[in-house]
């Protein structure tokens, strides 16, 4: 079609074999949707289009993803809010009958349906981090790595140290909104176990806290990782070189070790262990 549908905080340019979506920037567009930027949706990751009536004077088109074709909606599991879903498209209700022109011709395209086997939308773009509330996470397109925060981990991450995982290693995320109690991103691996520990005793999870790993930082990256450890084989196992690291935060961990130590969450043993396995990365 090659036309241009301008609604509220995004557009929508429709070509012959996908939809082209440009989130606009600026201090009113969900934070998501400047994350995001724009996204290109094949038809073939379409299962349908709806019109229906917005509120305060609006229409709302929205395309109906097929259930598999996007990493961003599955790592989502239907946790976002209606204002921050990329698939809606909100227009002033005198151009109801515009949008309904282009719902029907989006519909005349689409020749999919059901389940995708594979995702067709392309993920956010790597590298990718967010701070979490008791440590940083960070993606390369290779591995995930989360790095503890001396303030908010707990000691059974401390004890475990930080982490890194090859996307190899992994079979795909829970996330868990922010917005709701208890939120967390957690690496599912292909060898873990059956049921984890809560998310903040698990060294394969970051739990969200208020301000930290907002819905804009940590659904592109969990959607980043889902797809990559969806299209990547796993890898044996190896010896992997240890990576030499600054003195300064060895030195630092060390401390905090010690007062872990000091306040009896961690014995005798795991502190002459741990603190040998830190002495080592130097």
């Amino acid at each position: 079609m090659g036309d241009v549908l301008a609604g509220f905080h995004a557009a929508w340019e429709f070509e012959s074999d996908s939809v082209l979506i440009r989130y606009e920037r600026g201090i009113r567009t969900p934070k998501l949707f400047q994350a995001l930027g724009e996204r290109r949706i094949p038809l073939e990751a379409v299962a349908g289009v709806t019109l229906t009536p917005g509120r305060r004077g609006t229409v709302v088109l929205r395309i109906e993803p097929r259930p598999g074709a996007d990493p961003l909606m599955e790592a989502a599991a239907g946790q976002l809010k209606d204002s921050c879903d990329p698939y809606r498209l909100v227009l002033p209700a005198e151009r109801e009958t515009l949008a309904e022109y282009y719902a029907d011709e989006l519909l005349s395209l689409l020749t999919e349906s059901g389940p995708a086997e594979r995702h067709l939308v392309s993920a956010p773009d790597t590298p990718l981090h967010f701070k979490a509330y008791d440590g940083r996470a960070s993606f390369d397109g290779k591995a995930v790595s989360f790095r503890w925060s001396w303030t908010g981990a707990s000691s059974a991450k401390w004890k475990a140290g930080d982490q890194r995982f090859p996307v190899g290693e992994l079979c795909g995320v829970e996330w868990r909104s922010p917005e709701v109690f208890e939120g967390h991103l957690r690496l599912l691996r292909r060898d873990g176990p059956a049921r984890p520990p809560q998310a903040d005793q698990d060294p394969g999870a970051v739990v969200f806290g208020l301000g930290y790993g907002p819905v804009h930082e940590s659904l592109p990256f969990a959607a980043a990782v889902l797809a990559a450890a969806r299209t990547t084989a796993p890898v044996p196992a190896v010896a992997v070189a240890a990576v030499r690291r600054d003195p300064a935060d060895i030195a630092d961990r060390i401390r905090h070790l010690g007062e872990l130590h000091e306040a009896g969450l961690v014995t005798d043993e795991e502190f002459s262990v741990k603190k040998a396995e830190l002495l080592a990365e130097l």
